[in-house]
């Protein structure tokens, strides 16, 4: 397969690494200083907090030109706009594996609806200089799973194809027939999470302040409940029936966790702000 990964952050880089290493034709897209620094080191992986660095020689790009069998966009939501312009002119399919809760109808109508799937990257990481730091645990094994799957939850053989690509890689990929729920689910969650984590001044002072976690559920819970299907996975919908008590100490729990602290929440970049203000705007229309 000829691939394109579109967005060289932390997620787009592990993407790009792991398929080149596993025999992949693909290319990475990046701008600017990161397009300048992939070209003189190739991506550079770190695992955790080790001081061992591994280059990999990723061919990169500056455009996206001609025809892919699959383009892999990893970016923020609010970058969604800018990408599909240019995807305009290209052909092959495209997998948007990002936070979007707005369905596939927006993408296609730019792009053509049969080129589009949805999925979500099961990974993590921070940007150290020009270093990606991962945690392994969180891409390369069975304990996080990728879904993708089709705007209408059909399994076609492309889908079927591309999970099987990613799991040659090493990334654990998996088919999800209700991709969009899964989406709109996560959404519903993520956005008052982030909201709350940013006003509170992070996950820990979150954490001791039962008040602002109780309004944070709530509003999750409106998410929910304004939804046209049930949540996906079903778990989530625990936080529709069980008790606002027991729940609360559940999430002031979880916000203390190291799971929490190496989640990202702490994160308050301008970019991280406008993923959720967008992600917001998705969730009310």
């Amino acid at each position: 397969m000829k691939l394109l990964v579109y967005g060289a952050g932390v997620l787009g880089s592990l993407f790009a690494a792991r398929l080149y290493e596993a025999g992949q034709d693909v290319a990475l897209l990046a701008r600017g200083e990161r397009l300048a620094a992939l070209r003189r080191h190739g991506v550079q992986l770190a695992e955790g907090d080790s001081p061992a660095v591994r280059r990999v020689p990723v061919p990169v790009v500056e455009h996206p030109v001609g025809r892919y069998d699959l383009i892999a966009v990893l970016v923020r939501t609010h970058q969604v706009d800018a990408v599909l312009e240019s995807l305009a002119g290209t052909e092959g399919d495209v997998a948007f594996l990002h936070n979007w809760a707005a369905g596939a109808e927006p993408l296609g109508a730019v792009i053509g609806p049969e080129r589009v799937l949805l999925g979500f990257p099961a990974a993590g990481g921070t940007m150290d200089g020009d270093v990606v730091r991962y945690r392994a645990t969180n891409f390369m094994t069975r304990r996080v799973a990728m879904p993708i799957g089709e705007p209408d939850g059909r399994t076609t053989p492309r889908l079927e194809r591309i999970v099987e690509t990613f799991r040659t890689a090493g990334i654990n990929a998996k088919v999800e027939p209700k991709m969009d729920a899964w989406l709109k689910t996560h959404a519903a969650f993520e956005v008052p999470l982030g909201q709350a984590v940013h006003a509170a001044g992070g996950p820990a002072a979150l954490a001791d302040d039962p008040d602002a976690v109780r309004g944070m559920l709530r509003l999750m819970r409106q998410n929910l409940d304004a939804m046209a299907t049930p949540p996906v996975p079903r778990g989530f919908a625990a936080l529709q029936t069980l008790p606002e008590r027991l729940l609360v100490v559940v999430l002031r729990r979880f916000l203390r966790s190291p799971t929490a602290v190496h989640s990202g929440l702490n994160n308050a970049s301008p970019a991280t702000t406008a993923e959720l203000e967008r992600m917001a705007e998705q969730i009310r229309a």
